[in-house]
């Protein structure tokens, strides 16, 4: 038998980045609905690992830079398909969106994908 509070402590010594999770809400503004970018989580732990390395996209008008990572966190957080992500991994700042998260006892894992230009 797995000791699950036992294996989440060790995956969670792990978290050594801080990430801030956002999501768009519907809201009322008179009769009108409209839609606002709200910080769900602030600062939260959770560790960046890249799943595959970056393609590059090289084109006389610019350069795309699109790769995915994974997000290892807690699984208590409700992370949704389609969140915005930003993780702080030591002076490193970047945006990402999340897909569909995989949840297991002791964390959860969130496929991010990451598409700027260099």
């Amino acid at each position: 038998m797995i000791n699950y509070k036992h294996h989440r402590k060790a995956i969670e010594k792990t978290y050594e980045d801080k990430v801030s999770i956002s999501r768009y809400e519907k809201f009322k503004v008179g009769g009108e609905t409209k839609h606002e970018l709200h910080v769900i989580y602030k600062d939260q732990p959770c560790r960046l690992s890249q799943k595959a390395l970056g393609s590059n996209n090289q084109s006389d008008a610019q350069n795309d830079i699109t790769y995915e990572t994974k997000l290892f966190i807690s699984p208590d957080l409700e992370i949704l398909q389609g969140d915005e992500i930003e993780v702080t991994k030591g002076t490193m700042k970047r945006k990402y969106t999340a897909g569909e998260p995989f949840i297991y006892q002791s964390h959860q894992e969130v496929t991010l994908s990451r598409e700027d230009y260099a």
